[in-house]
């Protein structure tokens, strides 16, 4: 089978006519093996050094190692490297060992779990959690455990993967990116066509860095009895005064129904959470199956549960972090590149065209910086971009580098606005 590799995107090899499992593989490997030869297959960079503003890489035609200004990491605050979420990680380790052993109904829950769960609750002052082994099944399990075939689920087009993920198989639709007037379309549509309707978006997306109209939505979908979910992995700790994100920014803890989020961003982790009411929370706990078989978080995740007060003790980090974003933004807007619509420590630079996006993604490494290309199908065909993440822990200087580096590129490949080729 013939594919143009210079317009092909990873979804053309998903399911490639007439070739089996293995014959799929030897084509994508292909197309992989074309990508890297022209120094556009930046994905899956060893890492040398841990997570930070600045990391080591050892990429092959690129020198040998060398430090790059990272922009690819959401441990927004730092807390990977607090001393006292280490500290916090070690203690875990040194009072309860390595692992947890076991799935938490049969003897893999224990005290700091019990502790973490009624930690992210208060935190978002609600009573009740649950805990998942990665964010990703947080929402992909609830989702599969609460959708049966007399329910719907309504998405946001702009959801996370995982929450496609867990209506594959079920009832669900879409609406237009943060339109009210196509998910009210949707709502009058389905109702008393399905027992439970549940709507699912996120507090911040994560391509665009962009915000849902949250007030906005809970009147809208309660209005039309249906229940609202919200994933704000990107908000949590960025966003609202003390770092409660979208609900706090509205005001709306008593008003969602269904919180879901990761503790590998702002928390410095690895895991995932849902908070609901009591009874759902209880029932999740025995019938979502990725919960109920899977072994629990290890003892290091006592390490969340210092992040979680560190947001509260020391707000200075979060500070830090918006006078990064507002300074960084206003950097790339001052050169004409376009950011979208972004108001969190998510920043894209729209290229719109595949690749020339991956031209950029070679000469910002070239450059000494290191961010990700996003193609499609992750974003579509017309809205490729250079998506980076901002941390407390980034420096003017650091900063400085990439907005020299885009500056350089930018007169080179005319991406700015109005300059696309």
């Amino acid at each position: 089978m013939k594919i143009n590799f210079p317009k092909a995107s990873f979804k053309d090899f998903e399911n490639p006519a007439g070739l089996d499992a293995y014959q799929r593989a030897a084509l994508f490997n292909e197309y992989l093996d074309f990508l890297q030869d022209r120094g556009h297959l930046n994905y899956r960079l060893v890492g040398l050094t841990g997570c930070g503003p600045m990391v080591d890489l050892d990429i092959p035609g690129f020198g040998g190692p060398r430090s790059y200004v990272g922009l690819v990491s959401n441990d927004y605050l730092g807390f990977t490297q607090h001393p006292l979420v280490k500290k916090a990680a070690a203690y875990g380790i040194q009072n309860y060992g390595t692992g947890a052993g076991a799935s938490p109904a049969i003897g893999g829950h224990f005290s700091f779990h019990q502790e973490l769960e009624d930690k992210i609750a208060a935190f978002f002052r609600r009573k009740a959690a649950l805990l998942y082994t990665t964010g990703y099944t947080a929402n992909s399990a609830s989702l599969l455990a609460m959708l049966q075939d007399e329910d719907i689920a309504i998405l946001d087009m702009a959801v996370h993967a995982s929450v496609y993920e867990g209506v594959r198989g079920k009832n669900f639709k879409t609406f237009l990116h943060n339109n009210l007037e196509h998910l009210e379309t949707v709502l009058k549509s389905t109702r008393d066509k399905y027992r439970t309707r549940i709507v699912v978006i996120d507090g911040v997306y994560s391509q665009d860095g962009d915000i849902a109209p949250l007030d906005q939505l809970v009147s809208l979908v309660h209005h039309y009895g249906g229940y609202l979910m919200l994933d704000d992995a990107h908000g949590t700790g960025v966003i609202g005064k003390t770092g409660r994100g979208v609900i706090e920014l509205y005001d709306l803890f008593d008003k969602v129904d269904i919180i879901t989020g990761t503790f590998s961003k702002t928390f410095a982790h690895v895991g995932g959470y849902v908070i609901a009411s009591a009874d759902l929370v209880r029932f999740l706990k025995f019938q979502s199956r990725q919960h109920l078989f899977s072994a629990t978080s290890t003892p290091a995740a006592m390490a969340i549960i210092k992040a979680i007060e560190l947001i509260d003790e020391q707000p200075e980090w979060m500070d830090l972090l918006w006078e990064n974003i507002n300074y960084f933004k206003s950097g790339l807007q001052s050169l004409g590149l376009d950011v979208g619509l972004t108001a969190s420590a998510i920043i894209p630079v729209k290229i719109r065209d595949a690749q020339k996006t991956g031209e950029v993604s070679r000469l910002l490494l070239k450059a000494g910086v290191y961010a990700n290309p996003i193609i499609y199908p992750a974003v579509s065909k017309k809205d490729s971009r250079i998506r980076m993440s901002l941390m407390a822990t980034h420096t003017k200087v650091q900063l400085d580098l990439v907005l020299n580096a885009f500056e350089d590129i930018s007169r080179k490949l005319h991406i700015g606005r109005g300059q696309e080729a």
